[in-house]
């Protein structure tokens, strides 16, 4: 097995190479974040961005949401303050595209 960050031959039964110290074992993590929903929303995405966000259906967050909301009215508050917290999606992908523009000399 080879590192894919340096390229030396590494044992098949390590799972960081023995130079650099990058993961030689499973495929990179998708770097996800909590965002809005802005494909999937009723009224304000958060429960299509959990749903994106943990890889589950959206209509089970909706009703965990209603239930939460229902039993003490803790719901409507966590919904409320995630609605308020969480940046949208247009937002996330604008800040992403900045990062990953080359600079220019002047």
């Amino acid at each position: 097995m080879y590192c894919p960050q340096c390229g030396k031959e590494q044992p098949d039964e390590i799972s960081f190479c023995c130079q650099c110290g990058a993961a030689v074992r499973g495929g990179p993590r998708a770097n996800k974040k909590l965002t809005l929903a802005a494909d999937d929303k009723k009224i304000a995405g958060v429960c299509g961005g959990f749903a994106k966000y943990l890889d589950v259906d959206v209509t089970l967050v909706r009703l965990i949401w209603v239930m939460l909301a229902l039993v003490g009215g803790w719901g409507l508050i966590g919904y409320v303050i995630a609605w308020l917290i969480m940046p949208s999606e247009k937002a996330e992908e604008k800040s992403t595209a900045t990062e990953n523009r080359p600079v220019t000399a002047t």
